[in-house]
């Protein structure tokens, strides 16, 4: 086994541990939803079928929720202190999807129907507003003393959160967007809640101090290496692997950070990539092969690749400043290669 596989397999079996510990508690939770709601709720944590039948094997990873155990454990807060936060993140995250989803017109979510492809837009548009209530209320029930800052800590990642989603959806209008634009936006849209992650659970303990500062820096980075990585994923990603449709991004016309980097390209044929982008004709399977093809040749691709790996370097720079508990420091390292390796 290779160094590489060595860490990749402790990223997992720290992951399916931190899982064992949060999916009791986020099931617990769900189980307060009104029936329909329930229902839409657990087929999006992979929990059962439209139908309510039990299923195994698709749901998420649970990084968000184990960035908040595992940054806990750097400071010294314990699991049992943190695991009220870990859910209360998982639950903003599907939130998210959810809405996503119906915003970008995906149908396919880890492997099969997403939420509203499975039980329309109205139910899902619901289910992921409940899915954010309960997360507020399960933070200031599992927070105590400190109940006012988590939940304010969650608030201002929300608020960057919706800003830079509203971005990515305007994006889609807009005639040019800039790369530092598209930063932005990423910085509000993933990386805003992977940051929150990273101190809330801390928060919740009433920890906060320059370590915590650091350990919110390293999720900020790694949320913008996330955010590279998946958009490279949104273009070249294998269907098989990522259980959405292949150029799924580039169907939309989605100016992702690859595309807003190979559009900003001198070379005459960034204006052929911007010709795909402003017609107003559905693109076939050849359309979008070409149009990835044209992203790669105008460094869009390479661009992207490299910005992640600057980002994953400055995540791994903070978390050392944070001088973090050691074993907890080398799990949050395995889950950040885990991150860099996505697209491999």
């Amino acid at each position: 086994m290779t160094v590489t596989d060595q860490v990749d397999s402790r990223a997992w079996t720290t992951l399916d541990d931190i899982n064992a510990l949060v999916e009791p508690e986020l099931r617990a939770a769900v189980d307060r939803l009104p029936a329909a709601m329930r229902l839409v709720a657990g087929y999006q944590f992979g929990w059962w079928d439209a139908d309510g039948v039990p299923s195994q094997g698709v749901g998420g990873k649970g990084l968000r929720p184990a960035l908040t155990v595992l940054s806990a454990a750097c400071v010294g807060v314990p699991p049992q202190v943190s695991v009220g936060a870990a859910v209360a993140v998982e639950l903003v995250h599907n939130f998210t999807l959810l809405h996503d989803d119906i915003m970008d017109g995906d149908e396919l979510r880890r492997h099969r129907p997403s939420g509203w492809a499975a039980f329309g837009p109205p139910a899902a548009l619901l289910a992921g507003d409940v899915l954010l209530v309960l997360a507020t209320d399960v933070l200031a029930e599992r927070s105590g003393p400190n109940a006012v800052t988590a939940v304010r800590t969650l608030n201002a990642a929300l608020f960057a959160l919706v800003d830079g989603q509203s971005a990515d959806v305007a994006f889609e209008r807009a005639p040019d967007v800039s790369l530092d634009a598209c930063l932005a936006m990423a910085a509000g849209k993933t990386a805003a809640l992977m940051e929150c992650a990273c101190v809330l659970g801390a928060h919740v303990a009433g920890v906060r101090t320059d370590r915590t500062d650091h350990l919110g820096r390293f999720g900020h980075h790694l949320g913008l290496a996330f955010q590279l990585t998946d958009d490279l994923i949104g273009i070249w990603g294998d269907p098989t692997a990522t259980g959405k449709s292949v150029g799924a991004d580039l169907r939309v016309r989605k100016k992702s950070l690859p595309v807003v980097a190979a559009l900003r390209s001198p070379h005459p044929a960034a204006r052929r990539l911007r010709d795909f982008y402003v017609a107003d004709t559905p693109l076939t399977d050849a359309d979008t092969a070409t149009m990835a093809t044209l992203v790669d040749e105008l460094g869009g691709r390479s661009w992207a690749e490299k910005a992640a790996s600057h980002h994953l370097t400055e995540a791994l720079a903070h978390l050392d400043a944070a001088n973090p508990e050691a074993d907890a420091a080398a799990d949050l390292t395995a889950l950040a290669g885990l991150v860099d390796r996505r697209t491999r």
